[in-house]
């Protein structure tokens, strides 16, 4: 059995704290984070090992973006693929096993997209598209089991988002970036695992802003954290959950964690 969590931390030294409380909390055997905001050499290496998460790979960048897996099982990074094509730090692949017989565990950061879904007028937008048809590619070669985990940035179903109809033309619930989506899960098959233990329709979050009254007060999320799984890992997957209390937490992030386990 082995547990397999991500978090969108959104600055991992600000949020130490309340890492340091998930992982007491959970203890899953592998955390993979975004959004670390530091560069390699500024990570807490020493909190993590302090938690008995002693094996590392980080893929960081100065005060923006950033990814980190850190492991109570031995790790060996794998891969880091640049799928905007402009040196940000958005992706580390891991092996966790035996070399090249063990499972990669892909950690991905997809940009947001800026706020207008129109390549014409917001290059962000386009870059957003661009990162998924890259990663489209690269899903259609891939020949070993694979998890792919991380801030995608797109909630594709209606339950996915507190109302469908006002988030059509809002970036992240777009028919473009739903439909590009689905290109790069057809391209290797992959197994959504949040949707096979929380069926559609049910609602299932994982982000809100930090606007005040969008957490507590009206609850309007959008499901932009995702586990993906080649079919035949995502069969062995046991149970999943997502932590959404963390939203709570002192300093949260406006992220919360999700966690699958897998009878490996």
């Amino acid at each position: 059995m082995i547990s397999i969590a991500t978090w969108n931390i959104n600055s991992v030294r600000l949020r130490m704290p309340i890492v340091a409380r998930f992982l007491q909390e959970e203890a899953p055997d592998v955390l993979c984070l975004q959004e670390i905001k530091c560069q390699e050499h500024q990570f807490p290496y020493q909190a993590f090992a302090d938690l008995g998460y002693t094996h590392t790979a980080v893929h960081g960048q100065k005060g923006y973006h950033g990814v980190a897996t850190v492991s109570r099982v031995p790790l060996t990074e794998f891969s880091r693929h640049d799928w905007q094509d402009n040196g940000e730090a958005r992706h580390v692949g891991v092996e966790i096993g035996g070399a090249g017989k063990g499972m990669i565990l892909e950690n991905v950061y997809i940009p947001a997209g800026g706020d207008e879904p129109d390549r014409e007028v917001n290059p962000k937008f386009g870059q957003k598209l661009d990162f998924f048809e890259r990663m489209t590619r690269w899903a259609d070669a891939i020949d070993r089991p694979t998890l792919i985990v991380g801030d995608f940035n797109v909630a594709p179903l209606e339950s996915d988002v507190w109302n469908h109809k006002q988030l059509l033309k809002v970036v992240s619930h777009t028919p473009i970036e739903v439909e590009t989506l689905q290109r790069f899960k057809d391209a290797h098959g992959w197994t959504d695992i949040g949707r096979e233990h929380i069926r559609d329709p049910e609602r299932y979050y994982s982000w809100w802003s930090y606007r005040a009254k969008d957490w507590q007060a009206n609850d309007r999320g959008r499901r932009l954290d995702h586990m993906w799984a080649s079919a035949d890992l995502a069969a062995q997957s046991t149970r999943h959950w997502l932590r959404e209390d963390a939203r709570g937490w002192e300093k949260p992030s406006d992220h919360v964690p999700l966690i699958t386990e897998f009878d490996l």
